[in-house]
């Protein structure tokens, strides 16, 4: 049984269907990317997966259990945890206290310690900032504590929204690497939502091509970075 199943999901929004029948499945362990271009349905199924966009049919299983008439809060207690696009911090709260912010609902101090020792591990630049305000990083800064809050809920699925976007060069290398080491030394799985398609498919298991809301090929990363559609549609190729 697959960790996280989407079967036949969609989102709507008023009139405006998002997300149409989408489906597809992360085992423990992968790396999953959904890549396509902007207005696609990519963020709104990430958003849809954590309670925070209206399912408005199909069924998300974690573990064999629907959680699609679930809250956020119930959702992030099963496992699941997101990253935002735009890293959405509290500008004005230091970057522990935005850290701390994401473990709210982890009740064990030793697991919060371990945890943060292993963000600062991961992030050494995150550790030397962390007594400043969140609003006075970088860009780049910004992504890593970002994805540190999200850590700090100890998932076991991880969700990524456009984690290089705005950032320079060798910061999203600096990203991509940490993306790596977290579901290669934790287990953690990945849902990596990226417009940066090729660096999408470079680090995914398994991934899914959107547009228009519809899922238009799927396979491994490394064969859609071979297929002539995604090579032309995302790649410039």
């Amino acid at each position: 049984m697959p960790m996280l199943e989407v079967q036949d999901m969609s989102v709507r929004y008023g009139q405006l269907e998002a997300v149409r029948g989408v489906s597809f499945a992360v085992e423990t362990g992968q790396i999953v990317a959904l890549v396509g271009s902007n207005g696609a349905g990519k963020s709104s199924t990430l958003k849809a997966l954590i309670g925070l966009a209206p399912v408005a049919g199909g069924r998300i299983l974690l573990d064999g259990r629907d959680l699609a008439r679930q809250g956020s809060a119930a959702r992030v207690a099963a496992g699941l945890s997101l990253s935002p696009e735009g890293r959405r911090l509290f500008g004005r709260m230091s970057v522990l206290d935005n850290l701390m912010a994401g473990a709210h609902a982890v009740r064990s101090r030793p697991a919060i310690r371990r945890r943060l020792d292993e963000i600062y591990a991961l992030f050494p630049r995150v550790r030397e900032r962390r007594s400043q305000l969140a609003g006075s990083l970088s860009g780049g800064e910004q992504q890593m504590v970002a994805i540190g809050r999200a850590l700090m809920a100890q998932p076991r699925l991880l969700m990524l929204d456009e984690p290089s976007l705005g950032i320079a060069p060798k910061i999203v290398a600096e990203i991509a690497g940490a993306i790596e080491r977290i579901n290669r030394e934790s287990g953690i799985a990945i849902v990596l939502v990226e417009q940066n398609a090729r660096l999408a498919l470079r680090l995914a298991h398994q991934a899914h091509a959107f547009e228009h809301g519809v899922v238009v090929r799927s396979g491994k990363g490394s064969e859609l970075l071979e297929d002539p559609f995604v090579q032309k549609a995302y790649l410039g190729v």
